[in-house]
């Protein structure tokens, strides 16, 4: 039978101390690490001869997902990279599942991306039987179907919304101006917005595209305070800004396979560059699909 991952972790620090002279302050990080991993493990009801690369990879998502820095991605797989060596070293295990792990260093600049489930119930959360729920709901709508910076999305003005073809013209960084399209769903809903919703909210006669329930200019603070209560009630349970909303837009896109450059001219990114990091995102996305899918991954 399994000894418990505890007794094993307790050999492990005890060698770092006698036989690698670690100070206690370097141990006690290895511990904390490690006691994350042991009890993520208890979580998942895997054992520690169960652990194989795939249950790395979805461990370090999971702590990537809780909010953890790439400084401390990469000094946690440090630490379960000679945790797993002393364990082949002693014989306690045959194979290291942290060989040819790729250390999580894109993790400053890959972003944390929603599902299509949980966009889903992100549009779905408002009440659009009133009129700021209507609101609510076309403007995420127009978010995710533009994947527009929020103080672009704030900025909007009605002679800047053109619902047949369907585009928007957007004014970005730099004072540049670029064409986004909208799609289906979102015209539908700036439609019946416009038709039913902004005459209630317009009491001062304003171009912006979207009023707060004053009748004012809806500001960026407004917005994100908006989008919190709808992540709520969606039960998105992940950290959600306007600024994740629009790396969804991307990724989406690109896992269906848009072009790279379309993209880049829809996001407004002077260089494509900047954009190539959603093709690290789909790859990373799809190998983690794998790693939980296929039997000999």
């Amino acid at each position: 039978m399994d000894r418990p991952a505890d007794h094993y972790l307790h050999e492990f620090l005890a060698h770092l101390a006698v036989e690698r002279n670690l100070s206690p302050r370097t141990i006690e990080s290895y511990r904390r690490d490690l006691i994350q991993f042991t009890s993520w493990l208890d979580e998942q009801s895997i054992s520690l001869t169960e652990v194989e690369r795939a249950t790395l990879r979805n461990y370090l998502g999971s702590r990537r997902d809780q909010g953890l820095s790439a400084r401390s991605a990469a000094r946690a797989l440090s630490t379960l990279r000679g945790f797993f060596r002393f364990l082949v070293n002693t014989q306690i295990q045959t194979i290291d599942p942290t060989a040819n792990l790729r250390s999580p260093s894109l993790w400053q600049t890959v972003p944390h991306v929603l599902t299509t489930d949980e966009i889903d119930a992100l549009l779905g959360s408002p009440d659009t039987s009133t009129s700021l729920g209507l609101r609510d709901r076309a403007m995420l709508e127009t978010l995710y179907a533009t994947g527009l910076r929020v103080s672009e999305l704030v900025g909007l003005t009605t002679q800047r919304v053109r619902l047949d073809p369907g585009y928007v013209r957007v004014i970005g960084k730099g004072r540049k101006e670029r064409v986004v399209p909208l799609g289906e769903s979102a015209i539908s809903w700036i439609d019946d917005y416009l038709g039913h919703a902004r005459p209630q909210l317009n009491k001062q006669r304003l171009s912006e595209l979207f009023l707060n329930h004053r009748g004012g200019a809806l500001t960026r603070q407004g917005f994100w305070k908006i989008l919190r209560g709808h992540a709520e009630r969606a039960q998105i349970r992940s950290p959600l800004s306007p600024h994740i909303v629009r790396h969804s837009f991307a990724t989406h896109l690109v896992e269906n396979g848009a072009d790279l450059r379309a993209v880049q001219m829809m996001l407004g990114h002077a260089s494509l560059t900047t954009t190539e990091i959603y093709t690290h995102v789909a790859r990373e996305r799809l190998r983690r699909l794998y790693d939980e899918k296929h039997p000999r991954a």
